[in-house]
């Protein structure tokens, strides 16, 4: 069976990245995840903390944000799949940007939101394989992709 690689960005304020993991373990399928910096302190200060302060918070920002994307373009390019989980409670620009340099890629790009984002990321969603509302369907989604297998559910129905 061959090995997979996911790359999970979106919002760090829920544990759904520890959902889709203990889901996959659980499902003991062959896949490794990998993430952004989810400590929000550290992800924020890092530039300042490794290069020194900055009185001007634009350039403490662009620090941060280019160490950081150090991380994230290294891990959105070795991955098999991006999923990007997009929150109720902060606008994640950083996760839509990931979505659109996954699609750039052409990595294929699972989203997850709740209906009340469908309007405002309709352009992400375009650029997904998957929009999904739930840790379920993504794990689903993700069984399916590596085994071929499905889980006998109901059907869901649409408004």
């Amino acid at each position: 069976m061959e090995h997979w690689d996911v790359y999970l960005s979106g919002e760090i304020h829920t544990d759904w990245r520890q959902q889709i993991e203990d889901q996959v373990e659980a499902a003991g399928l062959p896949i490794s995840f990998t993430a952004p910096v989810t400590n929000h302190e550290n992800s924020d200060d890092c530039g300042v903390q490794i290069l020194g302060a900055e009185p001007n918070k634009f350039w403490h920002d662009h620090k941060g944000a280019k160490i950081n994307a150090i991380r994230t373009r290294t891990m959105i390019e070795q991955a098999d799949i991006v999923i990007v989980r997009f929150g109720e409670k902060y606008k994640q620009w950083n996760a839509a940007f990931d979505a659109g340099y996954a699609a750039a890629l052409n990595t294929p790009l699972i989203i997850m939101h709740g209906p009340e984002h469908a309007h405002a990321l309709k352009e992400v969603d375009a650029a997904a394989l998957a929009v999904t509302e739930t840790v379920e369907e993504v794990v689903a989604i993700l069984r399916y992709v590596v085994e071929g297998k499905l889980e006998k559910a109901a059907l869901k129905v649409v408004k």
